[in-house]
């Protein structure tokens, strides 16, 4: 079930949310930026984890 939660939250993550990987230094983004990068590898983590218990 938390497969499936966190999947389609990174599939939404790619459709809605921008992409910082073309920033060179990732220490100059504005702070909802920061908190968008955030908010992208908490899901990406939980997802891995998720898929690992399996």
């Amino acid at each position: 079930m938390q497969l499936i939660i966190y999947c389609i939250l990174s599939q939404l993550n790619r459709l809605a949310l921008p992409r910082f990987s073309n920033r060179s230094d990732l220490t100059q983004l504005k702070k909802w930026e920061q908190v968008v990068v955030g908010w992208k590898m908490w899901v990406t983590y939980r997802y891995l984890d998720a898929k690992n218990q399996r």
